[in-house]
C-alpha cells in the first residue's frame, strides 16, 4: 500500500503516505465548487510532472557531478470542461547562475527530464510544454 485518502467533507481531502507518514491536503478548485485554499487533485497531477522530472534530472546530474540545487520549476496547469479535464501543462525550468553544463549535459538534462515516469504514465492527449532557461547557467 503507498497511501490513504480520507475524505473530511467541503470537498476536502487528507492523503498519507504509508511510509513516512507525510500528509497532503487538497482541495477543490474556486472554479470547480471549491475553496481553493489547498493544492486540488489536478493540480497534483501537474507537480507531479514536474517533481519527477526534477527528480530524475537530479539523478542524472549526480551521475554528471553537476550540482542542480536551486533549480526552479514553474508549472501551469490549464482545464477543459466537458469531460472536465487536464488538457495541458506548461513548465519552465530555471536555473541557478552557478550551474556549471556544457551542451551535451544539456541534452542528457533536458531528454531525462522527457522520459521520467510521470511523463510515460500521462495520456497522450494532455499536452506538455517545457521551457529550459540555461541563459543564466555558466556554459562550459
Amino acid at each position: 500500500m503507498t497511501s490513504t485518502v480520507i475524505y473530511e467533507g467541503e470537498l476536502r481531502t487528507v492523503a498519507t503516505h504509508l511510509q513516512s507518514g507525510t500528509e497532503i491536503e487538497t482541495d477543490a478548485p474556486v472554479d470547480n465548487q471549491g475553496k481553493g485554499e489547498r493544492f486540488s487533485p489536478t493540480d497534483l497531477v501537474a507537480t507531479a510532472l514536474g517533481a519527477c522530472m526534477a527528480t530524475t534530472m537530479g539523478i542524472k546530474a549526480r551521475d554528471l557531478q553537476v550540482d542542480l540545487r536551486g533549480m526552479k520549476l514553474s508549472i501551469l496547469k490549464i482545464m477543459k470542461p466537458d469531460p472536465r479535464r487536464i488538457a495541458g501543462v506548461n513548465i519552465i525550468f530555471e536555473f541557478p547562475a552557478s550551474l556549471q553544463v556544457d551542451d551535451k549535459q544539456k541534452a542528457i538534462l533536458e531528454r531525462t527530464a522527457h522520459t521520467c515516469p510521470v511523463m510515460y504514465s500521462i495520456h497522450p492527449d494532455l499536452e506538455v510544454k517545457v521551457e529550459f532557461n540555461w541563459k543564466a547557467a555558466v556554459a562550459l
